[in-house]
């Protein structure tokens, strides 16, 4: 079982930055790949960024590449989502997922966060 909690969102003009946090409880998380994804309104949820358990691979998509960048530190439990170059269209609710076991390709996933708002002003 794992329990996410995300934070870091907020209100940013475009080309700024922000940098999402995941925090997480349980004893699955150090061997879990573990993902960002955002939902804008009226869209359905669609993948950002995954990261396998060793932070040795990840995952984009095409939208994010050269600007997110997903890393984390498992001594703290947490998953990061650094955001550089965000345009309006970044603008969404931003999720942390987890699955134990799985790859940084595969779409499923166990366990979700609340979400995060991040929108971004032209």
């Amino acid at each position: 079982q794992v329990h996410l909690v995300e934070s870091g969102g907020g209100l940013v003009q475009a080309g700024g930055s922000l940098r999402l946090s995941c925090a997480a409880s349980g004893r699955a998380f150090s061997s879990s790949t573990l993902g960002w994804f955002l939902q804008a309104p009226g869209k359905e949820r669609e993948f950002v960024a995954a990261i396998s358990s060793s932070g040795g691979r990840s995952n984009y998509a095409d939208s994010v590449k050269g600007r997110f960048t997903i890393s984390r530190d498992n001594a703290k439990n947490t998953v990061y989502l650094q955001m550089n170059s965000l345009k309006p269209e970044d603008t969404a609710v931003y999720y942390c997922a987890a699955k134990v076991g799985g790859t940084v390709f595969s779409p499923r996933y166990d366990y979700w966060g609340q979400g995060t708002q991040v929108t971004v002003s032209s």
